[in-house]
Order: C-alpha cells, then sequence, then structure tokens
C-alpha cells in the first residue's frame, strides 16, 4: 500500500459508509481530496479531516484529475453526472467508477464516459468499509490502461492489494459477483451449518473457530476444481459428484429430522442429484458445471 504524501488530487462522489472510508484513506495517505454528497451533512465530518466540500458533482468533477465514484448503483452515477455542467467537465478526465454493478453495466459506463471524452476504469471493491486502508483489503480494475496507471497510486492508497485485470472493462464486476457468488452461498451454508450445531446444543463460536481454522484448506480445494473446470478435466481419484450428492442427501434428512429449515441442503442435493442423473455420478464435483452451462 502506497503510505506517500504525492497522491495528488482526486474528487470522491458518494459518501456512504464505503466512500467515507475510501476518502478517510486517502486523507491519512497525504492526497488533496475533493468530496461530493447528496446529503451535504455526510461530507461535513470529513472536511474537519481535511477535505475539500464540493457544491456539486461539476464542481467536483472540476477540481481533481482523477474522479472516483462509490454510490449506490450505476443509474445514481449518471443521475449525478449527467447534468451539462458535470458531463461537460469530464472532458479530459480519469473517471473510476466503484460502485457495485454487472459486467454489461460496466461497458454500457465505458461507451457513456467515452462520449463525454473520460478516460474510464472500472473497479471492485472487495472489502468491507473498515478493511479499507489495511493490508487485507483489494481493489480489482479493468478497462482502460491508461487510466489504470494514472489512478493506480490513488487505489494503492484505498488497498492493500489492487489488481489489474486488463482492458475488458467488464472483468472487475464479473470477479467481483463470482466472489460475491461464492461468500453468499458459504454464509448460507455456515447459517444452515450453526442450525445444526444450535439443534445439538453445541456453540456456534466454536464452529466459526474451526471454520478460520480450515479455510486455507477449502481454498486448495476450491483452487483445484478451478482447474479441473478450465482444463475441462473431471476426474477424481478422491471424491465423486455421487458421492458429494449423499452426502447433500444425509444433511437434508437430518434437517428434517432436526427440525431445521430444509431449504438449502434440499436445492443443492436436487442439483447434485441433476448431475448424477446426467452422467456424472463417477466424475469429480466439479462436472457439476457442466449441468449450470445447460440454464434453466
Amino acid at each position: 500500500m502506497k503510505e506517500t504524501n504525492a497522491l495528488g488530487d482526486v474528487s470522491i462522489l458518494g459518501l456512504g459508509s464505503m466512500g467515507i472510508a475510501l476518502a478517510r484513506a486517502l486523507l491519512q495517505r497525504g492526497a488533496r481530496v475533493t468530496a461530493w454528497n447528496r446529503t451535504r451533512a455526510k461530507a461535513e465530518p470529513l472536511a474537519a479531516e481535511g477535505a475539500a466540500l464540493a457544491s456539486s458533482p461539476a464542481h467536483a468533477v472540476q477540481a481533481s484529475a482523477v474522479v472516483v465514484v462509490c454510490v449506490t448503483d450505476y443509474p445514481s452515477t449518471y443521475g449525478a453526472l449527467e447534468a451539462p455542467e458535470a458531463a461537460a467537465a469530464l472532458a479530459g478526465k480519469v473517471l473510476v467508477q466503484l460502485s457495485t454493478g454487472s459486467p454489461r453495466e460496466a461497458r454500457d459506463a465505458e461507451a457513456w464516459a467515452r462520449k463525454r471524452g473520460a478516460d474510464y476504469l472500472d473497479g471492485a471493491i472487495l472489502a468491507i468499509p473498515s478493511q479499507i486502508g489495511r493490508p487485507e483489503s483489494t481493489i480489482l480494475a479493468s478497462g482502460s490502461e491508461t487510466a489504470f496507471r494514472k489512478s493506480k497510486p490513488l487505489l494503492e492508497g484505498m488497498a492493500g492489494t489492487v489488481t489489474y485485470l486488463g482492458e475488458k472493462v467488464g472483468a472487475a464486476s464479473a470477479v467481483d459477483l463470482a466472489f460475491l457468488s461464492h461468500v453468499f452461498s458459504g454464509l448460507v451454508g455456515f447459517y444452515h451449518g450453526a442450525r445444526i450445531i444450535e439443534a445439538e446444543g453445541l456453540r456456534v463460536a466454536d464452529l466459526g473457530a474451526m471454520f478460520a481454522d480450515v479455510a486455507p484448506a477449502v481454498g486448495a480445494m476450491i483452487k483445484q476444481d478451478a482447474d479441473s473446470i478450465q482444463a475441462g478435466t473431471y476426474e477424481s481419484s478422491e471424491a465423486t459428484l455421487e458421492l458429494c450428492a449423499r452426502a447433500l442427501d444425509l444433511l437434508l434428512r437430518q434437517a428434517r429430522e432436526a427440525g431445521i429449515d430444509p431449504t438449502l441442503p434440499a436445492f443443492a442435493s436436487a442439483l447434485f442429484r441433476k448431475g448424477v442423473d446426467a452422467g456424472y455420478g463417477n466424475e469429480g464435483p466439479s462436472a457439476l458445471i457442466k449441468v449450470l452451462r445447460q440454464g434453466a
């Protein structure tokens, strides 16, 4: 992470919990920050920390060569920047989009920015606000390489790791959504596991500690499956789709026995059984990707 007082000027539009965290991280590293938020009261605490407050999105865009947007969604970005004065001020600027969106929205935003003469970079933050400015935070970026080079020192002031994924502008949002798919599915699995623990009178905190301990092993399993999918080879000497389907059948049975909501194991069991019925039962669990590729 950059520890420097030479980060230059940056304007940040959007001061929710994440936008404020980004602004504070940059202020602490010596950047000259201009901040704008639709509700000015949210911006005022940053003034005491050294930020200049913009009276409008146009004022914010005019103030800096790099403009970072972190709002609710992409339509909110257009709402802030489509006013004629703001749109005209974008010419020659670097526009960094750190709001959450889809790859299609990233492509649309890139085209929108180009029409207004801005160099566009799409980004995704793999962190919660309290992690911003710390080593465990990550920002992914994709789009214009020149925009990335110009904004990289600022991005490194916000996150411990900054990864440029190339000029395909939808890459950052695609990886972000793939990551969120894993995170939220994993959280639902953990919450179901917590109900199993509660049903047996055990401590959920102990389960959480165990999960933290085995996280590297789980990561290695995911990496192995990713390599299998990439190579298109699904043979496995350690586990099969059929064995996984049986384990999920057991989870479903236990949920019914214990009076636990069976939604998660019922869904997962049906999905894996679909793979077995398709003839993939003797292949590794990563063969389930072939079922998912078939769509609904």
